[in-house]
């Protein structure tokens, strides 16, 4: 037997003993050391969520939306509709929905859209809608005045369970990103959000991405945990 067949001989009989003392030889090894999290960019544009009940008043009774293209989070996609959203201030047009409907209308704009209809949109998680500014929405069959529902959306990720169990990530934690290049820099407090069907996507607004000088399809880093 030569001295590479007795090396191997030797790892054999150390990994058995172990095993047989109920060790796991993996222990000293935590399970996602040197895991890296490398995330693609996904940058939103300012759009609209519209509930059943708007979409009525706005493009007629029964109306559907069109699909024009999906998005990478799975179900959901950009309509081929749009509306205008009109303030005292000033208008946007064009304002583009993304389907599927939802219980709730929600207006996601970004803070120069703020400056342009005069209104002060909160930082805030899709959903949280509580004292957010309302707006009117016009589109060629009506328009809906909304008492409140106007926010800029906060930066956060999407991702699987699994995914999200691999490297020690749990639904709203914050996490920190590092985005390389140019203007490279450290996106700070970016909420998790953990869905079964979630695909790994990070979500920022125009106004985010063009001040790191990140375009869809970028990849970053998660470097640490906040809180």
């Amino acid at each position: 037997m030569n001295e590479n067949q007795l090396q191997a001989e030797r790892i054999t009989q150390q990994i058995m003993q172990e095993l047989a003392a109920g060790k796991n030889i993996l222990s000293s090894t935590p399970v996602n050391a040197g895991s890296q999290l490398l995330i693609p960019v996904g940058v939103s544009n300012r759009h609209i969520h519209l509930c059943r009940e708007d979409m009525d008043v706005l493009f007629g009774y029964g109306s559907t939306l069109t699909r024009m293209k999906a998005v990478k989070q799975p179900g959901q996609y950009a309509a081929e509709e749009t509306v205008t959203l009109r303030t005292k201030k000033g208008d946007i047009p064009n304002v583009r929905i993304l389907g599927p409907l939802r219980r709730s209308t929600q207006i996601e704009i970004s803070v120069a859209d703020s400056f342009v209809l005069g209104v002060k949109a909160p930082v805030r998680m899709s959903g949280d809608l509580h004292d957010s500014p309302g707006i009117e929405i016009v589109g060629p069959k009506g328009r809906v005045v909304k008492p409140h529902g106007t926010i800029v959306a906060w930066r956060h990720i999407h991702i699987s369970p699994q995914e999200a169990e691999l490297h020690g990530l749990r639904d709203g934690m914050e996490i920190d990103i590092q985005a390389d290049g140019l203007r490279a820099g450290i996106l700070g407090h970016v909420v998790v959000r953990v869905s079964a069907d979630a695909v790994l996507e990070l979500h920022i607004d125009v106004e985010e991405a063009n001040g790191f000088g990140l375009r869809n399809g970028d990849l970053v880093c998660r470097i640490n945990q906040t809180d």
